[in-house]
């Protein structure tokens, strides 16, 4: 069955172009025309990844990329005019994993896709770690997929979660951004690397006391990230 791509987009000709242009590449292909309609047919098709415009009426990409993301964690790739650098990072922000600056070739937004698409499939790479691995009051179980803190279930996005496997893997360890970015994106990853530290923020308040002061998910200045020893925590 082939998989379903939803784009959420204003603009007649760009729906049409897209829609020639993935229906050759064998995907199944559905299309609205404002953010509101687009998330009404998220809800009901549950499409495999969604395309986002960011400027559309009735509901803005933005506005229906947070509702959609607290709804699911379908992937959003957000669509931007060239210059709206603003708008790409608060795509970021509201959960969306890449963007593409228009005017982009079916070649570029082609790669994106199935770059995108072939990560929802691939495991976590998370080290050498004996599952459960308890730091402190964290325990991630990667076996049953479950992180607790202090014995109750953190809610994570798939993301979050393989992003704090690699970490709690070998707590200590110091991650560069690309290593972090290889492990849990993918080596052919070719998004925005902020989405590393939006990701992190996420964790933070989700794991964390105080996610401005974090006692797990420590910054390594220049570097990346390291989760905490045992003896630090």
């Amino acid at each position: 069955m082939p998989q379903t791509i939803l784009i959420v987009e204003d603009d007649d000709l760009i729906v049409d172009s897209v829609r020639y242009g993935l229906e050759r590449e064998g995907y199944r292909v559905l299309a609205a025309y404002d953010g509101a309609a687009g998330l009404a047919l998220a809800r009901a098709e549950g499409p495999d990844l969604v395309l986002m415009d960011v400027m559309m009426p009735v509901m803005d990409g933005l506005q229906a990329c947070r509702t959609l993301r607290s709804e699911s964690t379908v992937t959003i790739i957000m669509l931007t005019a060239r210059g709206e650098e603003l708008d790409r990072v608060i795509g970021l922000e509201l959960g969306a994993d890449d963007y593409v600056v228009k005017p982009f070739s079916m070649r570029e937004l082609v790669a994106r896709i199935r770059a995108q698409l072939r990560r929802v499939d691939m495991q976590p790479r998370t080290g050498a770690g004996v599952w459960p691995m308890t730091v402190g009051e964290i325990t991630l179980d990667n076996d049953r997929h479950v992180v607790t803190k202090t014995g109750r279930i953190v809610d994570l996005r798939p993301k979050e979660f393989d992003l704090l496997a690699v970490l709690i893997a070998q707590p200590g360890h110091a991650f560069e951004r690309g290593e972090l970015l290889d492990a849990v994106w993918g080596n052919d990853w070719i998004g925005d690397p902020r989405t590393l530290d939006v990701h992190m923020r996420w964790l933070r308040q989700k794991v964390e006391d105080d996610p401005a002061t974090p006692r797990y998910l420590l910054t390594v200045r220049g570097l990346g990230y390291r989760f905490a020893r045992p003896d630090e925590v």
